[in-house]
């Protein structure tokens, strides 16, 4: 009887991992399809910036506020931009001449989100090549 309730009790646990699991992947393909909504209201906010139209500028602000903070609740965070590129969490997509370490993100091409942890998308970067360009010609 004991052996019993103990394989119940184990079965529960186990049936509880899995469901939030589940619930867990959910949301990181629901956060993984709403990338490109977010990559789309940046642009928009780009474009209404440089609108005569405050009102409608302001507006886009607003609702791209409210959503990337929803986003950012559910677990949805961006990839750190700063720094050495990762291979894990970067994309490198051009390498540039600069006075910087080799490695080091110049720029984000297009932002990169993980979720609670697990990379949904890399960002997408130009790096330093760690030669800076010499113009004289010899």
């Amino acid at each position: 009887m004991l052996r019993i309730a103990a394989e119940f009790d184990n079965y529960k646990k186990r049936s509880r991992k899995e469901i939030d699991l589940a619930e867990s992947n959910g949301r990181a393909l629901f956060a993984k399809e709403m990338l490109a909504v977010l990559d789309e209201f940046e642009l928009a906010l780009v474009a209404a910036s440089r609108s005569s139209d405050r009102e409608l500028a302001k507006g886009v602000e607003m609702v791209y506020a409210n959503m990337a903070s929803a986003m950012k609740r559910m677990g949805l965070n961006e990839v750190d931009r700063n720094g050495i590129a990762d291979p894990f969490k970067h994309e490198v997509v051009m390498a540039m001449s600069s006075d910087k370490p080799e490695g080091t993100i110049l720029e984000v091409v297009k932002k990169g989100y993980d979720f609670n942890g697990r990379l949904l998308r890399p960002a997408s970067v130009i790096v330093s090549n760690g030669k800076e360009q010499n113009n004289d010609k010899k």
